[in-house]
């Protein structure tokens, strides 16, 4: 992992439109050194997950802030073990009920962040998350 760039794909799923967050994260994790793909706003599941293929990333970060993501979170995770990306690491941030935390990580998210969360926490995450997986 010392010698490949870690490889993120930050996305906004569904109809929210506000990608403030999500902006400010990808920022934060290319000043650590990693290759962000910033997709944009109003993803799809199916594009995101098409999107991870093609950039073979070694995590999907996701900022969700329209409550959608008991809906979108597992179509994604279904599409990218689909497509046999099970060791892509999956993670959330926004408006997420403190109840849903662990239902998305029974269904494999690697973490869940919150308004004001520090970006350094994102960071290390993403970066002890990419130690672990072999490529």
């Amino acid at each position: 992992m010392s010698q490949a760039k870690i490889r993120v794909i930050v996305a906004k799923p569904g109809l929210d439109g506000h990608d403030r967050g999500a902006k400010v994260v990808a920022r934060a994790l290319r000043d650590a050194g990693m290759e962000v793909i910033y997709t944009g706003l109003r993803q799809t599941p199916e594009m995101i997950a098409e999107a991870a293929l093609q950039e073979d990333v070694h995590a999907v970060g996701l900022s969700v802030l329209s409550g959608a993501h008991m809906a979108l979170v597992p179509r994604i995770m279904e599409l990218l073990k689909a497509n046999g990306q099970e060791d892509v690491g999956v993670f959330v941030g926004g408006i997420v009920p403190d109840e849903d935390v662990p239902k998305l990580a029974e269904m494999g998210v690697s973490g869940v962040y919150g308004p004001g969360t520090n970006t350094e926490d994102i960071v290390r995450d993403i970066q002890a998350f990419a130690r672990k997986i072999t490529r």
